[in-house]
């Protein structure tokens, strides 16, 4: 296997370079795979004390999203929008958001950053010292209404052990089709567009 020259970066050539993009595009191209692994492995190292795993709460969000008609990129974000609890759990909903950003719209990204404050109009009631309106801060945000809406279809109603998830693997055509996505492509990002969550009929 071909390898730089290099020991320092400032020191590197066009050679160089022209080989790590090589080998840089296809890594990024098994993207959709490694998440597709972090998923798994949540369904072994999950929080203790929910009645399922995260993996299955990712499911069940997914499932939700799927079943109301949602896009892949509402599909998606429903899977991986705890896909940070393991090594991010104080900023969980920021990791998750910077995982999906560069292949979703930009209204999707949003509510997934922000979803960890939204959530907690369901019970930091419960803990002494947090704000349950915490989600105040982002009123008459544009996206606002559909961080309200995601959190109430497809995430505090998803910690059910009896609801009929779809397994993970019908997901793994959803992460590869996003994730082959061309990053940042202004078609796909829609920035300042609102399209909200799917009409329930």
């Amino acid at each position: 296997m071909a390898t730089v020259s290099f020991t320092e970066m400032k020191h590197g050539t066009q050679e160089d370079y022209a080989i790590l993009q090589e080998f840089e595009h296809k890594f990024n191209a098994k993207t959709a795979h490694r998440l597709f692994e972090q998923l798994e492995r949540q369904g072994h190292e999950s929080i203790e004390g929910y009645a399922i795993s995260r993996l299955e709460h990712g499911l069940q969000s997914a499932t939700r999203a799927w079943r109301e008609g949602a896009s892949d990129d509402w599909v998606v974000a429903a899977l991986l929008h705890d896909i940070g609890d393991g090594l991010a759990p104080q900023n969980h909903d920021r990791m998750a958001a910077e995982i999906i950003r560069p292949f979703v719209s930009d209204e999707v990204t949003w509510v997934v950053e922000h979803h960890g404050a939204f959530q907690m109009i369901y019970y930091a009631h419960h803990l002494a010292g947090w704000n349950p309106n915490e989600r105040d801060r982002y009123h008459g945000h544009a996206y606002y209404q559909t961080a309200v809406d995601f959190c109430e279809r497809w995430d505090q109603n998803c910690f059910d052990p009896h609801y009929d998830s779809q397994p993970l693997a019908f997901f793994k055509p959803f992460l590869e089709r996003v994730f082959s996505r061309k990053a940042y492509a202004p078609a796909v990002i829609k920035e300042g567009t609102i399209s909200g969550l799917p009409v329930i009929r």
